[in-house]
């Protein structure tokens, strides 16, 4: 689990003292998704700016100019490297011919070793799964959503990529991971965050009182949101990752790819919990029948996840 959030201000009505709250309130209700570290990218005079460090987003103070129009952020969960090397961590910098970018992506990619065979690409010191999406789109000499479509009909796993160009241009590659954008037409402002509930926790504390609605995303599209916030969208095929690792037509395979897939999960959810020291309590709700994706929204949810430090003691017949 890990977390991406981010604005694009396209009109430049909202203050940058408001979308310095706006950020910090983002990376701070983010820390449900991850505690290892914390980062965000924008643009200065065309140039990638990235700041991050290896502490919780509460512990962080993230800066950006005056004149910023666009920001992404990450806080992260490890799986793959060591957050101790922050080269390890988001928002990763990347250039597509003389086009800079920042990525930061949610999720896990297994097929990096084999695509960095594959494609040739060249080795680096950072040993995160994610840069390979960096590595793949620095293969092309423009950062466009053909571009960004390839690199994601090419990496298997779980994801959400945010992408920031260095002219303002923000692409949010919507995989199966979760994804909630809202628009703020009056102000000319788009939020988003990994989930509704990250949304809305930093929103309420923002206080902005315009009315936002909420744009719709679906697996397997790019939203392309340009500097004046027009909004362009884009369609690429997600790889099935058990299809491509397991015969198709041996079922007892399959089943096992779909096991180990969601045993390796439910590990992960328990080591994050343990941080919280909840994980007795959610291992309960996994035994109860309740999934990875359904307990996420309970440790979202403040309310829900107090309640998870006396959850033991209900009884079995009372779920």
């Amino acid at each position: 689990m890990c977390a991406v959030f981010g604005f694009l201000d396209y009109k430049g009505k909202v203050s940058n003292a408001v979308l310095k709250k706006l950020i910090h309130y983002l990376s701070v209700s983010a820390e449900v998704r991850g505690t290892d570290a914390t980062g965000i990218a924008y643009i200065r005079d065309r140039s990638i700016i990235t700041y991050k460090k290896p502490k919780p987003a509460h512990k962080v103070k993230l800066f950006f100019p005056r004149d910023t129009r666009a920001v992404i952020g990450h806080t992260r969960f490890t799986t793959q490297g060591s957050e101790k090397r922050n080269c390890n961590n988001h928002p990763f910098e990347g250039h597509c011919g003389k086009e800079a970018f920042a990525l930061a992506h949610n999720g896990v990619l297994y097929n990096d070793r084999e695509l960095r065979r594959e494609q040739h690409l060249p080795t680096t010191p950072i040993e995160t799964d994610s840069y390979v999406a960096v590595q793949l789109l620095e293969q092309e000499q423009n950062l466009d959503t053909e571009n960004i479509k390839r690199m994601a009909e090419l990496v298997e796993g779980s994801f959400v990529f945010t992408v920031l160009r260095n002219d303002n241009t923000l692409f949010l590659v919507k995989g199966n991971n979760p994804l909630t954008v809202y628009h703020f037409p009056a102000l000319g402002l788009y939020v988003y965050a990994s989930t509704k509930s990250i949304l809305d926790n930093a929103l309420q504390k923002v206080h902005i009182a315009e009315k936002a609605c909420e744009v719709e995303t679906a697996e397997g599209e790019i939203l392309e949101i340009t500097p004046n916030g027009k909004l362009n969208r884009s369609d690429f095929e997600m790889q099935d990752y058990i299809h491509t690792m397991f015969n198709p037509y041996n079922w007892d395979q399959l089943d096992y790819a779909k096991w180990w897939m969601e045993d390796e999960r439910e590990e992960l959810l328990l080591e994050y919990c343990g941080t919280f020291g909840v994980s007795e309590e959610v291992e309960l709700l996994l035994e109860v029948g309740y999934d990875p994706d359904e307990i996420e929204e309970l440790l979202m949810d403040t309310a829900a996840r107090d309640c998870l430090t006396s959850f033991w003691c209900i009884s079995w017949t009372d779920l």
